[in-house]
């Protein structure tokens, strides 16, 4: 049943088709940068695909043909039953001419899109991006900064002072240059640059108001002089006769601008711009003003970088980083970042974050282990240590444990005390000491002297200490 009708209702269920696979896409929850890039990519492929098929509704339902009109009245009309008789005739002779002819359901596309998808997509993903900008993270201005550079009287800054100031028209970028061939070649590489970047990176985002918006805002605020860098244009006279498009710039004085007509400068400008036409009077009025095009491109570009500030912000940082690195660091970032994409697409980075908003330790399975265990084995109690640096040890157990460990005796090597038994439980370093000197002294008085305590027996039995046996037996009385 190929007739207008039907296509219609065709294309109806088509966009509703569409809306759901949208919706699908929404519902997922994407783990990583790339995927939640995949996914957008994908909606905005459906949704440029409702605007196609709505505007071909559009078209049917507007019948400038009249074909549909005629359809409906042969099928409401005094003959509908033969109308629908004929159209069951041509169904039937079709099925009978292909009686084995295969029919896909349209529900079937977005199933095959769902199973195979993917692997296209993250292709058609790679072929995007550069290496530098990492899917969308961050910008590649490497080219901009070397046409930057080349430009005259600019100020020569490195790649990260040019990431932080492009944008700045009005100081950055002197007046001398903005007339020049070479800078308005420069502003359209840069708009066309952010423009890509901005559909690659943010496939979503509406830049068409964007773009509506600063061509409005521009429009009002030019005659008046509040567009930046462009403020003196509220001095100048409105006076078409006296402004000249070749040079673009606008006079006060007839005289002057008579003048100026007949000037070398004027002629070469008006050579250079293939305006031989318009050179004897040298004016087509500010209505045509050049310096309101370069104007434009310049708020344009300021508008794409404030929809950009977030990845503009990671770009420097990325930047900075990046310059303090070595080259052998390097080489083993790059290595390290196809490891991580890799590891992103592994099943291991599908699971799901950790909730652990006690911060309890985590178990042999890498989960946080039950509370009442954590409570059971005083994990919340805190031990602070300040021989070992002040070191806090979680728990009873662990605090018990760390007597012996490296820490502990390391910290008290440095005090120059043993690590006995004695000092365990002693946790603060003035008690360590005290008792260090106390333990000195109780193990001076307690040393063996040979003089008074060895002890010797004279031939009656009586008992002397070995001094006073020997002063004895000296004076001859033993």
């Amino acid at each position: 049943m190929n007739n207008l009708i039907e296509r219609q209702r065709g294309i109806h269920e088509e966009i509703e088709r569409l809306e759901q696979a949208i919706v699908d896409q929404f519902m997922e929850d994407p783990k990583t940068h790339r995927d939640r890039l995949r996914n957008e990519h994908v909606v905005d492929k459906f949704l440029t695909r409702i605007a196609d098929k709505s505007n071909e509704l559009y078209d049917m339902y507007e019948d400038k043909d009249g074909l549909r009109q005629s359809e409906i009245e042969a099928l409401s009309g005094s003959s509908e039953f033969s109308e629908f008789y004929e159209r069951l005739r041509v169904i039937k002779d079709h099925h009978r001419k292909y009686p084995n002819e295969p029919v896909e359901p349209p529900e079937m596309e977005f199933i095959y899109m769902n199973q195979n998808g993917d692997d296209g997509e993250e292709d058609e993903l790679e072929k995007k991006f550069s290496g530098e900008e990492s899917y969308g993270r961050y910008l590649d201005f490497n080219a901009l900064h070397g046409e930057y550079i080349n430009l005259k009287a600019v100020k020569k800054m490195d790649y990260l002072q040019y990431l932080n100031e492009f944008d700045d028209f009005a100081k950055v970028y002197p007046k001398s240059i903005k007339t020049s061939p070479e800078y308005k070649a420069y502003l359209d590489h840069m708009s066309e640059y952010l423009y890509s970047f901005f559909r690659r990176a943010k496939p979503l985002f509406d830049l068409t108001e964007m773009e509506e918006k600063a061509k409005k805002e521009l429009e009002e605020n030019w005659q008046q002089g509040k567009v930046a860098g462009w403020e003196e244009i509220a001095n100048e006279t409105s006076d078409p006769g006296l402004y000249c498009n070749a040079c673009q710039k606008q006079f006060t004085k007839e005289t002057v601008y008579n003048a100026h007509l007949q000037g070398k400068k004027h002629i070469n400008n008006v050579k250079k711009a293939g305006d031989e036409a318009n050179g004897s009077s040298g004016n087509s009025g500010p209505k045509n003003d050049r310096r309101m095009d370069i104007a434009e491109k310049e708020l344009l570009i300021r508008k794409y970088t404030e929809g950009l500030s977030d990845i503009r912000e990671e770009t420097k940082a990325n930047v900075e980083r990046k310059q303090a690195l070595t080259d052998k660091e390097r080489t083993l970032e790059q290595d390290q970042e196809e490891i991580d994409l890799a590891e992103q697409e592994s099943d291991d980075d599908d699971e799901d974050r950790i909730y652990n908003p006690l911060k309890l330790p985590l178990g042999w399975d890498g989960k946080p282990i039950p509370y009442w265990l954590y409570k059971l084995h005083g994990l919340g109690v805190e031990y602070p240590c300040e021989i070992c640096g002040n070191y806090v040890y979680m728990g009873r157990k662990a605090f018990d444990k760390h007597f012996q460990e490296w820490r502990h005796a390391h910290g008290m090597r440095c005090l120059g005390i043993p690590n006995t038994r004695h000092f365990h439980e002693i946790t603060k370093i003035d008690d360590a000491y005290a008792l260090y000197e106390k333990l000195k002294k109780e193990n001076a008085a307690e040393d063996f002297v040979a003089d008074s305590m060895e002890e010797f027996e004279d031939d009656e039995g009586n008992v002397f200490n070995r001094k006073t046996y020997e002063d004895l037996r000296r004076q001859g009385i033993l």
